[in-house]
């Protein structure tokens, strides 16, 4: 059979990687060496989840589950920055709660048009140009953009209902919705006709709520038996639940208060999310229907079973789906239910948001002493850090000197000294398997030391570009230089001394 209707899904998503920042010069005519004018790289794109209200089925994501939003394009010469990726969004319906991969709630998606970002995509790396300042005028290096993020989530779909019907298959839930509202679920005679939830639309006076249809429950529905446990989940959002009890079935050992009570009880065993602020599905409001009154047997048990309903204190309701009896008085009582749990939900106190500003004496990363099959070894972890190695072309000197230099300023080699570490300890930067590795010196400086000062260019230091004026006033010092030589020259030509020495060569 094919499947039309998927309410869980487990995604594997994949923000775009940033792009890459360029180590580019200017070059014109007359004017070969004109400055860094690497672009940026641009950013890559995100994956973002919305609710869209033409959305009812994660169908599509069950065919489909791998998505990756697009990559940023590489800077170019002449200042020209990459493009930014696209990003991916994905339309899922009203009511999603989305998880990680242990369960935990990472966001409701409740209210149309919501949004949230689920994979962030990487930041572009910087060029050359971006790079410059006034004391690193011409770095030879860029910065590599980032990889995006990636994530595993599930997404569950649990339906945004004010009332639920509930009951063992066949018991007439389907025929209910179809009266009380226009939603035309399919109805047959036999057990598990209603394979996804239907959702109706009910208006009782000036009150107007909608109404699920679940598909049925049997015992041993919390623990996954039948279709219980797939759809439990589409009645943690119902602040009213609706007992639908066949009074006309013939399976041996069934009677209303006996329904009841199982299906009481796999309410009961059904744990639903606590950070989603539902109550357990026990505490909800419950009304009990005691259908199928259009037949005379089925008329006179609903007659003689309610009064011991009523005792338990539990609204019954004698009606009949087919005959249309009863459903008028049914549905003011969900609507005087539904408007008083709407006023009790209104008056409850927004949850607040706190801030957390970040310590002015927190460095923003830290290092630990670790033992490692190989022996103790220093870890380093924190956001800026671990970004910066990420952005690093480890195949470039000046940049890896950049980086030394980046950590040095942020604290991380005071730090090191302060745990313990000595030169050609194992220092690892980052939390996971890609982290990196290198044996630390403090004194190292990457080998930039062999291009002059970090970040410049010999060819355009001021030194080796002397103005007119500095380059007259040399020429000016070799002229008087040669005048002196010459007249000392001269001096002694005129005293006799050459002529001396070439007699005394004589006469030797």
């Amino acid at each position: 059979m094919a499947v039309t209707f998927v309410d869980r899904v487990v995604l594997h998503l994949s923000a775009g990687a940033g792009g890459h920042g360029v180590a580019s010069v200017k070059r014109e005519k007359f004017k070969p060496l004109g400055g860094p004018d690497g672009g940026n790289g641009g950013r890559g794109g995100s994956v973002i989840l919305r609710v869209d209200p033409s959305s009812t089925t994660l169908l599509d994501y069950h065919r489909h589950p791998h998505r990756k939003a697009g990559n940023g394009a590489p800077g170019a010469g002449d200042e020209r920055n990459g493009a930014d990726g696209d990003d991916l969004v994905l339309a899922v319906p009203e009511g999603t709660v989305v998880k990680d991969a242990e369960g935990q709630i990472i966001v409701d998606l409740v209210g149309m048009g919501t949004e949230h970002v689920i994979a962030a995509g990487g930041r572009g790396g910087l060029g050359n140009k971006a790079l410059s300042s006034a004391r690193r005028k011409a770095p030879g290096f860029a910065l590599l953009g980032e990889p995006g993020e990636d994530i595993d989530v599930v997404l569950e779909l649990k339906s945004l209902a004010d009332v639920a019907l509930i009951g063992f298959p066949s018991a007439g839930k389907s025929s209910l919705v179809s009266v009380l509202s226009a939603a035309k679920p399919k109805i047959a005679d036999y057990p598990f006709t209603t394979l996804v939830p239907n959702l109706g639309v009910v208006t009782a006076g000036s009150s107007r709520f909608t109404v699920a249809d679940v598909p049925g429950l049997i015992p041993g529905a919390h623990e996954g038996k039948g279709l219980g446990l797939e759809f439990l989940r589409h009645v943690e959002r119902c602040s009213v639940l609706v007992h639908v009890i066949d009074c006309a079935t013939l399976e041996p050992g069934r009677d209303p208060m006996s329904d009841l009570d199982v299906i009481e009880n796999e309410l009961s065993l059904y744990v639903p999310d606590a950070d989603l602020g539902g109550r357990p599905l026990s505490e909800r409001t419950r009304i009990v229907v005691l259908n199928k009154a259009d037949v005379p047997e089925a008329r006179e048990l609903a007659e003689m079973v309610k009064p011991d309903l009523e005792a338990r204190g539990i609204e019954v309701f004698i009606v009949s789906a087919v005959a249309h009896e009863g459903l008028r008085e049914l549905s003011f009582a969900m609507a005087r239910h539904v408007d008083a749990a709407r006023k009790e939900i209104g008056d409850a106190v927004p949850k607040r948001v706190v801030l957390r500003p970040r310590s002015v004496d927190d460095q923003g990363f830290t290092v630990t002493k670790e033992n490692g099959p190989d022996g103790v070894f220093f870890r380093v972890t924190g956001a800026r850090p671990v970004r910066w190695v990420r952005q690093t072309d480890f195949s470039n000197d000046e940049a890896v000197g950049y980086l030394a230099d980046r950590l040095g300023r942020l604290g991380v080699e005071e730090q090191l000294y302060k745990v313990g570490a000595v030169a050609g300890d194992t220092v690892v930067i980052g939390a996971t398997d890609d982290a990196v590795v290198f044996d630390w010196e403090p004194t190292l400086q990457a080998g930039a030391e062999l291009l002059g000062s970090r970040g410049t260019d010999l060819r355009l230091s001021e030194s080796s570009r002397p103005t007119r004026d500095e380059k007259r006033e040399a020429q000016k010092d070799r002229y008087a230089a040669r005048a002196a030589t010459q007249e000392e020259l001269d001096a002694e030509r005129r005293s006799g001394l050459w002529h001396v020495a070439a007699e005394a060569d004589d006469d030797a």
